[in-house]
């Protein structure tokens, strides 16, 4: 397995889901990706790492009673590695991103930052300290990918451009599909809604590999999990699907050609 110890600055490095149903979610995810569930007492509540051969590869946590109240539903916050979060937070101000929280540490771990782009899509800052993200990338179980949806491409391509200084290559067949990176990795996507999704908001979902996708969406779909887009390929990439599980965290998998 690809083991990493740190990560490019500007790419994401972690990812992180905040739950109404910490119990049903772990059972969902141990499941379906082999993950081990560890939790730690925090001062706001359980905070549970997820591992592979016991390297991390994302966390998840009790949503705080306050958005529990305002029925906000489970959803996964990716997190993008910096090498300064209090600066990166000033540039998301200066172009037209919101902060949800100003820069804070995390213990000794590293310093973070809640934001959301102009249209509303919300992504986390990690600048690393004693923790820098995701030991495991690439590999069946662990994160490999990250892709926003948004509804207003060229919007969304200026303010992360002039914020991180995203590389980005757009592919107009057969729909238009904007690769990004930053020098030496490619690191996610970023697509337009499609009105046949309805009234989806701009966001940020994470993709994990999983070594058979088919075989992994019938696996959800038995663990009461929602098939939102059922497998299928995407040319000379892998075949991929989207998924909700059964407390309302939507993400998506992929396998690879081996």
């Amino acid at each position: 397995m690809p083991n990493v110890d740190s990560h490019l600055p500007n790419t994401f490095c972690w990812a992180e889901l905040a739950t109404t149903d910490p119990g049903a979610a772990k059972a969902f995810y141990g499941e379906l990706f082999g993950w081990s569930l560890q939790d730690s007492p925090m001062p706001e509540g359980v905070y549970t790492m997820a591992s592979i051969k016991d390297r991390n590869v994302g966390a998840m946590y009790q949503m705080r009673d306050e958005q529990r109240k305002q029925r906000v539903p489970s959803h996964w916050l990716n997190y993008i590695s910096v090498a300064n979060a209090d600066q990166t937070a000033n540039s998301i101000e200066r172009n037209g991103g919101k902060l949800m929280s100003k820069p804070f540490d995390v213990m000794d771990f590293g310093r973070m930052v809640v934001a959301a782009d102009p249209r509303g899509a919300m992504f986390a800052l990690w600048q690393p300290r004693r923790h820098s993200g995701a030991q495991i990338v690439n590999e069946p179980g662990a994160m490999c990918w990250t892709e926003l949806a948004t509804r207003d491409v060229e919007a969304s391509k200026r303010f992360y451009k002039a914020v991180f200084g995203w590389e980005m290559k757009t592919d107009a067949s057969p729909t238009p599909y904007t690769e990004l990176s930053v020098p030496g990795k490619s690191f996610g996507g970023m697509l337009a809604i499609q009105k046949e999704w309805g009234d989806v908001p701009s966001h940020w979902m994470p993709y994990f590999a999983v070594a058979d996708c088919d075989a992994a969406v019938d696996r959800a779909a038995k663990l009461k999990g929602v098939v939102h887009v059922p497998a299928r390929d995407i040319p000379k990439v892998g075949r991929f699907s989207v998924l909700q599980d059964p407390t309302g965290g939507a993400f998506a998998i992929i396998s690879f050609p081996t």
